[in-house]
C-alpha cells in the first residue's frame, strides 16, 4: 500500500511542507486545474507540477482527476476530438511519470451532498447527505450551487444538459462509456498508465440523472467493456458505502483479489435510518457504518501495493477551508490507516 493525500494546488492552505510531515506519506494526488474540460494539458504545465511535488519530497504518480467532457457522456458535438485531447493527456502524464489516473463518468455534477458543515454531536463539522433536503432542491429553477457542478453553465445549458440526459438514459450512458474505454484503454497500455474510474456519489440517480458506476453488478459490467489489467477501480468505500445494497466488504474483496484495484478512498459514513440518508465521519470503525480495521484487512490479504489516501474528513480543532479537505482530521485518518496497515504486517 503507498499512502497518498489529496492537494489542490498552489492555493490549497494545506501545504505540501505540511502534506510531508504525515508519517509514510508516500504520493500527492492533485490534478491541473487551470485548463478547461476536453482540452489537452500542456507537457510543460506538467512537468512543472512533477517538479512542484517532488521538491517537497513527495512523488508524483497519481492524477485525480482528469474529468471527461460532456460531449464524451453524452456522445454527441466534439466528442472525437475531445477524445483525442484525452490520449494527449495520457501521454503527457506518462512522460511525467504517472502511474494512475482517476476520473468519473458522472453527469454534469461529481459528489453531492445536502450540507457541507453539519456541525456533529462532538462539535467538528462534516459533509452530510439527507434525502429530505435533497428532495427539495431544484437545480433547473432555483439559484442552486452543489459541491461538483460546473457552475460554468448557464440555466439553460443546464436545462438543455438535463434534456439531453434524460433522453440518452443509463443505456445510452453505458454504450459512450464503452466507446471512451475502447479509445482510451490500448493508449493506457502503451503508455504504462492504470486507469481507475471512481464510482458515482451517492450511488444512485440525482434529479433524474443516470447513473451507472453504483453496485456490484455494474461494476461487473464496467470491468468487461474492456477486460484489460489497465481498465480499473478506484474503489471508495464512502461512496460505495453509503448504500446499503453494497456489502463493502465483499467489493474490497473481490476486486482487489482481481487486481483491478488501482485506487483506494478509504474514509467512514454513518448510515442513518432511512438508508438513503448518511452523514461523513471520522475514520475510526466505531464512528461510522464501515469497518475500517476489516476492509484494510482485506486488502492487506490481498497483497494490494496500490495507491490509497485518506478520503472526505470533518473540520476539527477550529480548521477553516475547503470543505471535506482540511489537514487535520485527514491526517489522523493517515496515521489511522497507517498503524492498522503496520499492526497487520508484523502480525502476518
Amino acid at each position: 500500500m503507498k499512502l497518498s493525500f489529496r492537494w489542490y494546488g498552489e492555493s490549497d492552505p494545506v501545504t505540501l511542507e505540511y502534506i510531508r510531515q504525515i508519517p509514510t506519506m508516500d504520493s500527492i494526488v492533485t490534478a491541473i486545474y487551470d485548463v478547461p474540460v476536453g482540452q489537452v494539458w500542456g507537457l510543460e504545465k506538467v512537468l512543472k507540477l512533477k517538479r512542484t511535488v517532488e521538491k517537497a519530497g513527495l512523488k508524483f504518480d497519481v492524477i485525480e482527476s482528469v474529468p471527461v467532457h460532456e460531449d464524451i457522456k453524452l456522445g454527441i458535438g466534439n466528442r472525437d476530438e475531445y477524445i483525442e485531447n484525452y490520449k494527449e493527456n495520457i501521454r503527457n502524464l506518462s512522460k511525467a511519470g504517472v502511474k494512475v489516473i482517476c476520473y468519473n463518468f458522472m453527469p454534469v455534477f461529481d459528489w453531492t451532498r445536502s450540507q457541507l458543515d453539519k456541525e456533529l454531536e462532538d462539535g467538528s463539522t462534516a459533509l452530510v447527505y439527507y434525502k429530505d433536503q435533497v428532495d427539495k432542491l431544484d437545480p433547473l429553477n432555483s439559484n442552486l450551487s452543489l459541491p461538483g457542478w460546473d457552475s460554468s453553465y448557464t440555466k439553460e445549458e443546464l436545462a438543455e444538459l438535463f434534456a439531453q440526459y434524460k433522453k440518452l438514459g443509463e443505456e445510452g450512458l453505458w454504450e459512450n462509456l464503452e466507446h471512451f474505454l475502447r479509445e482510451i484503454i490500448p493508449v493506457a497500455e502503451e503508455e504504462g498508465v492504470k486507469m481507475a474510474i471512481h464510482p458515482d456519489d451517492p450511488p444512485w440517480p440525482i434529479f433524474g440523472l443516470p447513473r451507472i458506476i453504483t453496485k456490484e453488478e455494474n461494476i461487473d459490467r464496467f470491468l468487461n467493456l474492456v477486460d484489460s489489467e489497465y481498465n480499473g477501480l478506484t474503489l471508495c468505500t464512502g461512496s460505495l458505502g453509503c448504500a446499503n445494497f453494497n456489502n463493502m466488504e465483499r467489493l474490497v474483496d473481490k476486486y482487489s483479489a482481481m487486481n483491478r484495484v488501482h485506487f483506494m478512498h478509504v474514509r467512514n459514513v454513518k448510515l442513518l435510518e432511512d438508508g438513503v440518508s448518511f452523514e461523513e465521519s471520522a475514520h475510526y470503525s466505531g464512528c461510522g457504518s464501515l469497518d475500517i480495521v476489516k476492509i484494510l484487512q482485506i486488502l492487506h490479504k490481498n497483497k494490494f501495493i496500490g495507491y490509497l489516501r485518506p478520503d472526505h474528513g470533518r473540520m476539527i480543532w477550529g480548521e477553516t477551508g475547503k470543505p471535506g479537505y482540511g489537514l487535520y482530521d485527514r491526517a489522523l485518518g493517515a496515521s489511522y490507516i497507517t498503524g492498522i496497515w503496520e499492526t497487520l504486517s508484523k502480525l502476518s
